[in-house]
C-alpha cells in the first residue's frame, strides 16, 4: 500500500495556508492532521475561509497544542521573524517547509540587515536548502528543512539563472520589474489594501529596499546586484515580471529561447512561450505553471524576459508541496494537476 504522509500546517489562517489546503485536498497521498492558527485557535476552518468547508479538515489549534507524533512533514507559513523557533521545536525525523523568508537567507547578517532582527537559529539556518524546485531538485530530495522561495524571486530567477549559467547575459544592468496581486501582502488589515485605496490604481513599493532583493541577488551569485521594483496591482493574485538584461558577446534571442527550453524541456510545469507569445496572470492563476517568454528590443541591443505565475501557487504554495513530492519520493506533479482557472 502506498504511505500516506501526515501532515501539519502552521499559519492555516492565511492565504498561503488556506492555499496549501486547497491543494493538498486533492493530493492522493496526503492527510492533514492539524491546523495551526493562532488568531483563529478554535474555530473551523471554514469559519475562516468557507470555500474549504465539508473538507473534513481538524480544527485550528495554537501550535503548542498540536502534537507531532507520527507527523511526516510540516508546512510552515507563519509570518517573516516568528518562524525560526517554531521550525527548531520540529523532531529533526519531521521534514520542514518553510514559506516564510526566515531559512532563505544563507548569511545572517544579511538577513539582519533587512530584516531589522537577530536570526535566533543560525544553526538550523546552514542546513536549510533554497526550493527553487526546477533548479535544485537534487539538494531538495536531501533536504529535512526546505526554504521555500518568495513569490518575486522564482518569478525572476526561473529565467535568469539558466541564461547567467550558460553566460548568454551580462551579469550588469539587470533590471526587475514585477506587478503583484494583492495577497502578496498576507491577509491583513491595512489601510494600503482596502479596497478603495487599491482599486483602479497601480503603485510601486519598496523601491530599493524590498527584502526580496537580496534573495534574487544571492541565488544569481557572483556577487551581482539587480534594479528590482516591486507593483501592487488591483488584482487578487498573480505576478508579472519584466525582466531586462544585456545580451553577452554574439548571444541573440534565439539563443536564449532555445537555452530556457533545452533547460526546462523536462519540467512539468514550466511553459517557455514560442516566438510572439506573451504571458499573462490569466494564463496562469491558481495553477502551478510558470510561463516564460523572450523578446528582442531592437534598437538598444537589450533582451526582455517576460515571466508570469500566481503568487500564491508556483510562488508559495504550489512550489511547497512540488518540493514536499521531491523530498518524499513522490511523482513531482501529485497534488498540482490544476490547470489555470479562466477566464
Amino acid at each position: 500500500m502506498k504511505k500516506i504522509l501526515k501532515a501539519v500546517v502552521y499559519g492555516a489562517s492565511g492565504y498561503t495556508g488556506a492555499e496549501l489546503l486547497r491543494l493538498l485536498h486533492t493530493h492522493p497521498q496526503v492527510e492533514v492532521v492539524a491546523l495551526s492558527g493562532e488568531s483563529q485557535a478554535g474555530k473551523d476552518i471554514a469559519e475562516v475561509y468557507p470555500h474549504l468547508r465539508g473538507l473534513g479538515l481538524p480544527r485550528l489549534k495554537k501550535i503548542e497544542e498540536i502534537s507531532l507524533d507520527g507527523v511526516d512533514v510540516v508546512f510552515c507559513c507563519l509570518p517573516h521573524g516568528t518562524t525560526q523557533d517554531a521550525v527548531a521545536a520540529v523532531p529533526k525525523s519531521v521534514k520542514t517547509i518553510d514559506l516564510s523568508a526566515d531559512f532563505r537567507l544563507k548569511d545572517i547578517t544579511t538577513y539582519e540587515q533587512w530584516y531589522g532582527k537577530p536570526h535566533s537559529q543560525p544553526e538550523l539556518q546552514a542546513q536549510a536548502v533554497y526550493g527553487l524546485t526546477e533548479l535544485n531538485k537534487d539538494a531538495i530530495r536531501k533536504a529535512r528543512l526546505v526554504a521555500n522561495p518568495g513569490c518575486y524571486p522564482t518569478s525572476a530567477l526561473l529565467p535568469l539563472i539558466p541564461l547567467l549559467r550558460a553566460g548568454l547575459i551580462s551579469k550588469d544592468n539587470i533590471i526587475i520589474d514585477a506587478k503583484s496581486g494583492v495577497t502578496g501582502a498576507g491577509r491583513k488589515v491595512a489601510q494600503n489594501f482596502l479596497y478603495t485605496e487599491v482599486n483602479e490604481s497601480i503603485m510601486a513599493y519598496g523601491i530599493a529596499t524590498h527584502r526580496h532583493t537580496p534573495e534574487i541577488e544571492q541565488e544569481l551569485g557572483g556577487g551581482l546586484l539587480v534594479t528590482f521594483t516591486p507593483h501592487l496591482v488591483p488584482m487578487s493574485r498573480g505576478i508579472l515580471s519584466t525582466l531586462y538584461v544585456d545580451l553577452k558577446g554574439a548571444a541573440n534571442v534565439e539563443d536564449l529561447r532555445h537555452t530556457l527550453l533545452d533547460t526546462y524541456q523536462n519540467e512539468p510545469f514550466m511553459h517557455i512561450l514560442p516566438e510572439g507569445e506573451l504571458p499573462s496572470t490569466a494564463q496562469v492563476r491558481g495553477s502551478n505553471y510558470c510561463a516564460i517568454a523572450v523578446c528582442r528590443e531592437r534598437r538598444t541591443g537589450k533582451a526582455i524576459l517576460v515571466s508570469a505565475i500566481d503568487n500564491l501557487t508556483k510562488g508559495s504554495s504550489g512550489q511547497a508541496i512540488h518540493n514536499m513530492n521531491l523530498m518524499f519520493g513522490l511523482e513531482e506533479t501529485m497534488g498540482l494537476q490544476h490547470l489555470a482557472v479562466f477566464p
